[in-house]
């Protein structure tokens, strides 16, 4: 099945690719292609990984978050099932 370009919207198409060929979520892929094609990638990687971990966090701050991005089930979910939802988005 060949490739079909990802839109107008994603500035790095080949990293774009990569990521979504790993596993990751389109929106996910699309934010760090994005990101990546505005600066370099070792700028991006730098400047990753600054917020406290999600098991540091209250439930209710969790299904905030979850909310935000728009999670689906967060109201049912406990909070490792959170924590991962929330890292794999």
């Amino acid at each position: 099945m060949p490739n079909k370009k990802p839109g107008p919207s994603v500035k790095d198409d080949k990293l774009y690719e990569e990521l979504r060929n790993d596993g990751e979520s389109k929106e996910k892929a699309a934010r760090i292609a994005n990101e990546s094609a505005s600066s370099s990638r070792s700028d991006v990687s730098r400047r990753g990984g600054k917020s406290g971990s999600y098991e540091d966090w209250k439930v209710e701050d969790l299904r905030r978050r979850a909310a935000e991005i728009g999670i689906d089930g967060r109201s049912s979910m406990k909070k490792d099932e959170l924590v991962k939802a929330l890292r794999n988005h």
